[in-house]
């Protein structure tokens, strides 16, 4: 399976600041992607991150003197600044803009950005009063013009104890757009609406206690993104998860099956819904108000109802049903057949059936096994990340549109 940013070779330039320990998991997810990243590291980044934790997660040599005599006979700093497709500046510090947009070439870092004639992004780190400062703002100004391409800073906490603009932005951020630049037009999911559930629902026996299903919503949270990457109006409800929003996503965030039904309804009409989140299938009838407290005798007794069924919900005929339902189906044997009679129940049109036995490792994991069964058959996937999943699933979901099916 294709990754989305395979083939791509991203140079990284990690400038001295507190963010830079953030550049490390920008690395990790650039490569969990297919990219390629190598890296360069001014004197500030250094005293932050070590070179060798950037070559650890790069599986790259990192690059930090421009009079290494060993490193300008292997890759000179012009070969350096032009083998990439991309260079990113995160963290962007105020004094590495200043010498940007000054055309200063006095370290390895400078000199790459100014030697290379690739397309740059930045992605600026600092305290709020030097963001602000009218120098910082010129030569902010000045870059934007020769068409360096920014993100952020954003607002918040900083480091320093302070609050305002000047946060690097996030890695998944930043990864969002790496992957929107080399995207470029190829989003073939304009204009279209898709809807995707993720995560667990939780259903209170009481303010403490709940009951829920095993769910880490790495799965839904990344079709949701692949989606959003194609151009899709996406909205996320979701349950409670980790996971970090996916950038050019709306999130909604629930915690019950009727909140969750309630939110997917409020999300219609939708092209698509992709229904991957764990939901529990039955409820406490009442839940009580006050913490259950253990008497030393029986155990309480708990009346279930059932929850609402959303996938088939959503997949009802109807004037709001999506065009493509597609469901999930998490089986600990006979997985096939199992998700073969679920779709055929539910009424939806495709059911990816994947294995959660304990010892696949398949739930807070990385990686899935899919098979996609749809009125054609069934269609084995190999084992691959959830990253990689949710990327074929969108190409897929593009490829049924672009039959004209809907």
């Amino acid at each position: 399976m294709e990754l989305s940013l395979a083939g791509r070779r991203v140079l990284l330039i990690i400038s001295g600041g507190i963010a830079a320990y953030k550049s490390l998991d920008l690395i990790r997810r650039l490569r969990e992607r297919g990219c390629a990243v190598r890296c360069v590291m001014t004197a500030g980044a250094q005293q932050f991150v070590t070179p060798l934790a950037a070559a650890a997660l790069s599986e790259d040599k990192v690059y930090t003197d421009l009079f290494s005599l060993t490193d300008e006979s292997e890759m000179g700093h012009i070969r350096l600044s032009r083998e990439a497709d991309l260079l990113v500046v995160a963290p962007a510090s105020a004094d590495l803009l200043a010498r940007m947009a000054a055309g200063m070439a006095n370290d390895l870092a400078s000199t790459v950005l100014l030697a290379t004639d690739k397309p740059v992004m930045v992605a600026p780190a600092m305290n709020v009063m030097m963001w602000q400062h009218t120098a910082t703002q010129a030569n902010f100004r000045t870059l934007i013009a020769r068409g360096i391409i920014s993100l952020g800073p954003n607002a918040g906490d900083l480091a320093c104890g302070e609050i305002g603009s000047g946060r690097m932005a996030e890695p998944l951020e930043i990864v969002a757009a790496v992957e929107a630049f080399f995207a470029g037009t190829d989003r073939p999911l304009a204009g279209r609406r898709a809807l995707v559930t993720s995560g667990p629902t939780y259903e209170p026996i009481d303010p403490v206690r709940y009951i829920a299903n095993r769910s880490s919503g790495k799965q839904g949270h990344a079709i949701a993104a692949a989606l959003a990457r194609l151009g899709a109006h996406v909205t996320l409800v979701s349950g409670p998860t980790r996971e970090p929003t996916p950038p050019g996503v709306t999130l909604v965030p629930i915690e019950t099956a009727v909140e969750m039904l309630a939110a997917c309804r409020a999300a219609l009409p939708a092209d698509v819904a992709v229904c991957a989140a764990a939901v529990a299938d039955w409820r406490v009838a009442e839940a009580a108000g006050q913490k259950v407290k253990k008497t030393g005798g029986a155990p309480p007794t708990l009346s279930l109802i059932e929850n609402p069924d959303i996938l088939a919900t959503l997949s009802a005929a109807g004037p709001d049903r999506p065009r493509l339902v597609v469901g999930f189906a998490a089986e600990t044997e006979n997985v096939v057949a199992h998700a073969t009679e679920k779709r055929r129940r539910k009424g939806c049109d495709w059911i990816l059936a994947n294995d959660v036995a304990p010892e696949t490792g398949t739930f807070g994991g990385d990686a899935n096994t899919i098979h996609l069964i749809d009125a054609a058959g069934v269609e084995h996937w190999p084992t691959s990340t959830k990253l990689a999943v949710a990327e074929r699933l969108a190409r897929r979901i593009d490829a049924y549109f672009g039959e004209g099916k809907a």
